[in-house]
């Protein structure tokens, strides 16, 4: 299916999100009043069984929860369970400026393998993206 333009200001609807995350390693944080904090998923990287254990990280941390943990919490259950689940490299694509989230992936074993320049539109501007990927320790070292 071709789209001919994107807003990029939307979220999906549940379906859409559902079908585009995989099955498992899913997690939200919740408070103690049953409020979202933040949640963590993974996405395939593509539908070739030869990237099979390869994914890529979403971690959303709420604006009100940041500074607080929830992030490394989250991204280390996601890790956890990834390799549970025979994966052996995660990636994320990061706007530079968020130097927040390429610290936590960083402090998470993630590292910087590149920049990709002009990969992303948001409105009318063109945005890089830093990849960043995590290898393994546990899975596909044979």
């Amino acid at each position: 299916m071709l789209v001919a333009a994107c807003s990029c200001f939307w979220a999906p609807s549940w379906g859409e999100w559902n079908r585009s995350h995989l099955p498992h390693c899913r997690f939200v944080a919740l408070d103690g009043a049953g409020q979202v904090l933040g949640w963590a998923a993974l996405s395939p990287v593509s539908s070739r069984c030869v990237y099979g254990g390869v994914a890529e990280v979403s971690v959303y941390v709420s604006p009100d929860a940041q500074g607080r943990g929830v992030g490394r919490q989250l991204l280390a259950a996601l890790i956890s369970e990834s390799e549970q689940h025979g994966m052996w490299t995660l990636q994320a694509g990061i706007f530079p400026e968020n130097t927040t989230s390429v610290r936590l992936h960083e402090g998470a074993g993630f590292r910087q393998v590149g920049r990709r320049e002009r990969i992303g539109k948001m409105g009318n501007q063109w945005r890089d993206t830093l990849l960043l990927e995590r290898r393994s320790s546990a899975v596909g070292i044979d």
